[in-house]
């Protein structure tokens, strides 16, 4: 629009939808004094009804989310005995006031305690020493326990059973280390070599994400790289059956790795193998980039999408092929029998995958899933994701934080 000024020239100002004067002040909330008591009855209205019946259930991962996020958010450790007995002495007085009308706050205010308590006694269980400052020449000796084959360099997470460096004060069990593509030491084996040895990454910024926090929880102390040849050597105690299982795991993952590389060519090999056994090395760059920026680049990282295409081809396979046999489909519940195949082959490729953090998470999803199935209950429900995200914020707090957990869950809240 224009208006006249001084001189009688046209001047233009910006103009607003809707016009000036025709938007009310005020948000959400009445602006009115009068307006307040029906506003704050439609809230009691709202209220009752997510405290209904099977409405309740939902909103205690809610609850215990929140009680995590306060932990993650404290500026000091919490003193673990007093969250525990806090946490307790909460939940127990939700049981008793099941019968009041004051029980869902109880249960919503029990469950944030209780989330709270969960963090911290995660943290107090695996707490281990983590590198300060760098550490140049220091010698390392240990058991192998996992490897990562990468597009330029190969990782390992090295089990620390010796350790000497200058100066070096602290006591690291577990570290990770980068060496020259092809280099990496075989899961399982005990080595030796020099090192130089880096604090785990701080926030680039303020606010930004932390992978320090990552790697706290995965029990590694200290990141670096290894400046001497790698020397492979009698194990002066035995590896436990940890150890065991890695090292059979990692060579199923070899072997299918490399039948993998003798029946495709190109990227369709490299994307086969990433899919199965979570190498990405092999994809090229120029298929990289284009994954990633088309949105797609979350297909290569092994998590809920190919979980559930493994859990729902088997499933739905195995209860095809039963269905052929017409004894077994009027005497026998064959389709929990296909869930409890889907439930197997789930696991399996949990394990052949390297059962990282996503994939974990993704694996109690379906499990909850169905076991659901298995019991006769109805599989997708928002409970059933509720409990699934109890399932997950229990056994991993830190989950959380994560990006993947916050993409899996969040859709399905909101």
């Amino acid at each position: 629009m224009a208006e006249r000024g001084a001189a009688g020239r046209a001047r233009g100002i910006a103009g607003t939808w809707p016009p000036r004067g025709a938007a009310q002040a005020g948000g959400f909330a009445p602006s009115s004094f009068k307006a307040w008591p029906a506003f704050l009855e439609k809230l009691r209205a709202w209220v009752r009804a997510e405290a209904g019946a099977s409405r309740l259930v939902p909103w205690v991962p809610v609850g215990f989310g929140t009680g995590i996020a306060l932990y993650f958010s404290a500026d000091h450790e919490p003193v673990l005995a007093v969250a525990s007995a806090t946490a307790i002495g909460l939940c127990l007085a939700a049981v008793l006031l099941r019968r009041r009308k004051i029980f869902p706050a109880a249960v919503l205010i029990a469950s944030l305690a209780a989330g709270f308590a969960t963090a911290t006694w995660k943290t107090a269980l695996i707490a281990h020493s983590v590198l300060s400052k760098p550490a140049y020449s220091v010698s390392l000796s240990g058991f192998v326990e996992a490897r990562d084959i990468r597009e330029r360099t190969d990782r390992f997470v090295l089990r620390v059973t010796k350790v000497d460096g200058p100066r070096l004060q602290t006591r690291l069990e577990r570290v990770r280390l980068s060496v020259r593509k092809g280099t990496a030491p075989a899961v399982g084996s005990f080595v030796e070599f020099k090192a130089r040895l880096q604090p785990p990454l701080a926030p680039m910024r303020p606010g930004s994400y932390d992978f320090s926090r990552d790697l706290f929880f995965q029990g590694i102390g200290a990141s670096g790289f290894v400046t001497g040849a790698i020397k492979t050597v009698a194990p002066p105690v035995e590896g436990g059956l940890f150890l065991r299982y890695a090292a059979v795991m990692q060579d199923m993952r070899d072997a299918i790795d490399a039948r993998i590389r003798t029946t495709l060519e190109g990227d369709k090999r490299a994307i086969a193998t990433a899919l199965l056994t979570g190498r990405r090395d092999a994809i090229t760059t120029p298929v990289n980039d284009a994954m990633f920026i088309s949105g797609l680049g979350h297909v290569l990282s092994i998590s809920g999408y190919h979980m559930a295409v493994v859990a729902g081809v088997v499933f739905f396979v195995v209860r095809a092929l039963l269905a052929l046999i017409p004894a077994l489909t009027v005497s026998c519940p064959i389709k929990k029998w296909a869930a409890a195949f889907a439930l197997a082959a789930a696991a399996f490729y949990l394990l052949l995958s390297g059962a990282e953090v996503a994939t974990q998470r993704s694996f109690y999803m379906t499990a909850v899933v169905l076991i659901a199935v298995i019991v006769d209950r109805r599989a997708v429900t928002i409970r059933t994701l509720a409990l699934a995200a109890m399932i997950v914020l229990v056994l991993s707090p830190e989950a959380l934080v994560h990006p993947s957990f916050q993409m899996l869950v969040h859709p399905a809240f909101r």
